[in-house]
């Protein structure tokens, strides 16, 4: 295990595919000299693969010369995949590195255009594109339909908005990473009448003036489909329940009021229609909400601390989700006042480490939250961890 100030900052990203379905994790860490040692410190133990299985990892390098013999020799190639900018090729040896790379079963992307006067090995055919840099430079921009004669999935990063995503996918990608979930545009579908929204709200105002169990139980189930995803998340892996719960009455017994309030908070974010696309913000609000509850945990708070923690956390979206200010719904939800404050103006430390998690932060915003490399490294894995578990099964 590494010291803590060894610990070095990752960036992660999750990809989608067309189908609102995580299928890996993005990871990139700043460039430098000591890369190959960065790198050995993150892939040394199976604790980052163990914790984001099943999905892989692609890591993201501006050029193959970070990956050494002790570098490969953590990175077992059928769970880590390579993005490498294909401005790389125009280094003499980057060309049979990347074909050495993948006649060892790595998968392998080109990331961008290969530059004039150079070949790509013809064995790589699988790409990426910066969206950010493309919208920037209109002419490196692919045509409707460009990828469909290259071997895939071909993926897009930097896709910050709901048209980028279109184009991308009428270009022929087929993976997708970027702001995009969080874009107004990204709306439900029309048939999406936010009953189920609405109820799950009504139940955590009745949680929180502590009604009879009964009181709950005629709400839920006026709403079947709500019903099934509760039932189906609380006897998920995500929740790590011994028996099997078979009805709401018992789910409240066995689980008691805090996990019931926990599993609303995120139902909130569920599909509306059971053939509808999962929506793409549920996982990134449980990853928030898991990854405020294990700072808070790590700075000593309490049960309740760590509750107030994943609430800030899982609610931070639903100003998106809702479609509303949300001073607005901090008032409909009558939020504890730390939690309030967290969201509305990112006060207090509720407010900081939320900051944190909306970002990819550097050093010194660690240290001024004053969250240390190893913790937020820990918080990082155990968020990713439960969140892929709670996508996986709403």
């Amino acid at each position: 295990m590494a010291e803590q100030g060894q610990y070095p900052l990752v960036a992660i990203d999750p990809v989608a595919n067309a189908q609102n379905e995580w299928v890996a994790l993005s990871l990139r860490l700043p460039p430098g000299a000591d890369l190959p040692q960065r790198l050995q410190v993150m892939f040394a133990g199976s604790e980052l693969l163990d914790a984001i299985a099943p999905l892989d990892c692609l890591l993201h390098l501006d050029s193959p010369a970070a990956l050494t013999v002790p570098v490969l020799a953590l990175l077992p190639a059928n769970r880590v995949g390579l993005v490498i900018a294909a401005a790389a090729l125009n280094a003499g040896s980057a060309a049979r590195q990347l074909a050495e790379l993948h006649a060892c079963g790595y998968r392998i992307w080109l990331d961008g255009n290969v530059p004039e006067g150079t070949k790509a090995p013809a064995a790589l055919r699988a790409v990426a594109r910066d969206c950010r840099a493309e919208r920037a430079d209109r002419a490196t921009a692919l045509p409707p339909g460009r990828l469909v004669a290259l071997f895939g999935p071909h993926l897009a990063h930097g896709v910050d908005r709901a048209r980028d995503f279109s184009t991308c996918e009428i270009a022929g990608f087929d993976w997708f990473s970027g702001d995009y979930p969080y874009d107004p545009d990204a709306a439900p579908s029309a048939d999406d009448d936010g009953s189920s929204r609405r109820r799950i709200l009504t139940l955590l105002g009745l949680l929180a003036r502590d009604a009879e169990s009964r009181e709950l139980e005629h709400q839920i189930k006026q709403d079947p489909t709500l019903a099934y995803h509760l039932l189906k998340l609380v006897n998920s892996a995500a929740f790590a329940v011994s028996t099997e719960i078979t009805s709401f009455a018992h789910a409240i017994t066995v689980l008691g009021r805090r996990q019931l309030q926990r599993w609303l908070q995120l139902l909130l974010y569920a599909r509306q229609q059971p053939d509808g696309l999962p929506n793409l913000l549920l996982p990134l609000a449980a990853r928030r909400a898991a990854q405020l509850e294990a700072l808070s945990r790590a700075a000593g708070g309490d049960r309740d601390a760590q509750d107030l923690a994943f609430m800030t956390g899982v609610f931070s979206l639903l100003d998106r989700l809702l479609h509303m200010p949300m001073a607005a719904i901090a008032a409909d939800l009558y939020l504890p006042d730390g939690v309030a404050g967290a969201l509305l103006e990112r006060r207090g430390r509720l407010g900081a480490w939320l900051r944190l998690a909306e970002t990819q932060p550097d050093a010194l915003a660690l240290e001024e939250a004053g969250v240390s490399p190893g913790d937020w490294w820990a918080s990082q894995l155990h968020a990713y961890h439960w969140a892929i578990q709670v996508g996986r099964n709403v």
